[in-house]
């Protein structure tokens, strides 16, 4: 099953070691466009439900916060899952900043006071690597297992988003349970703001998981979000001093 529900920039980046490393270290959730004129800000509530080997369910939670710039400067923050009963708000774990106008990608590690840069070589995309609910998903191929079903359109955090649901059914002989499995993906995505605003994922057979996009806020973020705080060590080829 791939992995729709995680922010992606590995691609973007040249060499292979690199990549592999972007990829460990990306925020999860939402991936937030880097296109210009439609600055935001937003918080990302995210719900996992587990189910574990020996028959338990694991609830777990966090939030993090994402925002947009008017020149397309994007902010998304990392937190680890907790427990749903924990009563804080998680520590940050990375925050990730990209700039479309220097295709500079920044990862800043708070806790450790590090962070690490590197220059993309082209532009990245602008709509999400989710397109299931964008009128380009209509040219994607489905295979004899899956289909999809339009959900329509409602309204989310005063935005008009559009749904699509694709269902996969997993024969009983190819997913080593002995039944059929359905497994299910859910998109809710704002033209408006060019991102998936909900994203829903359904297998019986480990868990789920609902991301939704939550206080959102039109205006400009505070320019600082975008800045590295003093006193972290950079490192990687666009730090300065880097090779």
């Amino acid at each position: 099953m791939r992995a729709k529900y995680f922010l992606t920039v590995a691609p973007w980046l040249v060499f292979v070691s690199a990549v592999l490393w972007v990829q460990s270290q990306a925020p999860r959730g939402i991936f937030v466009t880097p296109i210009a004129n439609e600055p935001f800000m937003a918080v990302v509530d995210e719900q996992h439900t587990n189910f574990q080997p020996n028959g338990t369910v694991l609830v777990l939670k966090t939030i993090h916060a994402i925002a947009r710039s008017t020149q397309g400067q994007i902010y998304n923050e990392s937190r680890p899952l907790v427990p749903a009963s924990y009563p804080d708000t998680p520590p940050i774990r990375v925050m990730h900043i990209y700039d479309p106008r220097t295709r500079l990608n920044t990862f800043l590690y708070p806790q450790q006071k590090t962070g690490w840069q590197g220059r993309i070589p082209h532009p990245p995309s602008t709509v999400p690597p989710d397109l299931y609910a964008t009128p380009a998903a209509n040219s994607l191929p489905l295979n004899q297992f899956t289909k999809e079903e339009d959900l329509g359109t409602r309204t989310m955090e005063s935005v008009p988003v559009h749904g699509v649901r694709e269902t996969q059914t997993i024969p009983a002989a190819q997913n080593g349970t002995g039944k059929e499995v359905t497994v299910t993906d859910e998109y809710w995505y704002s033209d408006d703001l060019r991102l998936n605003m909900l994203v829903k994922h359904n297998d019986p057979r480990t868990g789920s998981v609902i991301i939704t996009v939550t206080q959102v806020t039109r205006t400009e973020p505070d320019a600082a979000i975008f800045e590295i705080p003093s006193g972290y060590k950079l490192t990687g080829p666009a730090a300065p001093g880097g090779q």
